[in-house]
């Protein structure tokens, strides 16, 4: 909580690899003057020079997926199977981005075998505890929403590619979902994750299921209940090893093995010098010119443009 008549610090947790993909297939293919392609690294660099302009993140760290097996996949050989390998260009612009996020002081972190979602949860988890700061997750999916908690743990996800986003907290998951966020990992095992290829309980819809976990609270309390209630029974007894998998890949790991920081060791860099010779060496005049520019607009709300 905010100590009164202090000014809250933030601390920025950013998924990296969602942002870039979200941003390479949202823009029309742009290359460096050396040819090599760059627009997913144009887009995350511009959503940077807004979020700066908007009121600096006193901390920050930019969060990647590694290419080695994740403890997911390890589980369940069919988890994110069905995905198609990356487009040519993209590997390498998310290699790029490690350059990227340093020009402004942003820390780059990755851990084998672990996800940049479960990068995000260790840090949140540990830094959530620090008195006046909020924690806000920059993220392209809705997979980080189990973190929420309060105004102290916030999501904001990027909506119709990367030009609005829409900030999450308590309340704005209530009003998505029907639920808390602590109950999102439930409601998945339920109704599973295509994009991921979590099974889900079969014949169990959004709907079933919110209602469900409103009555039940969680998917504990849920089959404890099964043998009392006939439709439960019928409907669920028979996938109690399916929903507990699927509730296993979902829940994000909060306890990944990454160097102990401080906070000080995640500072931030304001829009300088190494953030302008960046965006030179690429190419990136307009944004360039932007990043230069005085004046700074609104904190991004509900639906505001990137761009």
């Amino acid at each position: 909580m905010m100590s009164p008549g202090r000014q809250r610090n933030r601390l920025l947790l950013i998924d990296a690899n969602s942002l870039i993909h979200r941003a390479f297939h949202a823009l029309p293919p742009l290359t460096t003057p050396g040819g090599s392609p760059v627009q997913a690294i144009y887009g995350v660099a511009s959503i940077l020079i807004k979020v700066w302009k908007e009121g600096k993140p006193d901390y920050a760290a930019a969060l990647f997926d590694r290419p080695e097996p994740t403890f997911r996949k390890q589980k369940y050989e069919p988890y994110k199977a069905h995905r198609p390998p990356a487009p040519p260009g993209l590997v390498e612009q998310i290699v790029e981005a490690h350059r990227l996020f340093p020009s402004l002081g942003i820390r780059v972190l990755e851990s084998p075998g672990s996800e940049a979602d479960d990068l995000i949860a260790t840090l949140a988890t540990r830094f959530a505890k620090e008195p006046d700061l909020q924690v806000e997750i920059l993220s392209g999916d809705l997979d980080t929403l189990q973190l929420v908690r309060d105004d102290d743990v916030v999501v904001r996800v990027l909506k119709k590619g990367v030009s609005e986003t829409e900030l999450y907290n308590e309340d704005g998951v209530a009003t998505r979902f029907g639920l808390k966020p602590s109950q999102l990992t439930d409601y998945k095992a339920l109704v599973g994750d295509p994009s991921d290829n979590v099974p889900g309980v079969p014949g169990i819809g959004p709907k079933t299921a919110r209602g469900f976990l409103q009555k039940f609270d969680s998917l504990e309390r849920l089959f404890e209940n099964t043998e009392e209630n006939p439709v439960l029974l019928k409907k669920l007894a028979p996938f109690r090893k399916e929903a507990d998998l699927s509730k296993s890949l979902v829940v994000l790991d909060r306890n990944v093995p990454i160097p102990e920081l401080g906070l000080g060791d995640l500072r931030t860099h304001d829009l300088g010098e190494d953030f302008f010779a960046y965006c030179e060496r690429q190419g990136f005049g307009t944004l360039l010119r932007r990043a230069k520019a005085d004046g700074s607009s609104p904190r991004l709300g509900k639906q505001q443009a990137i761009f």
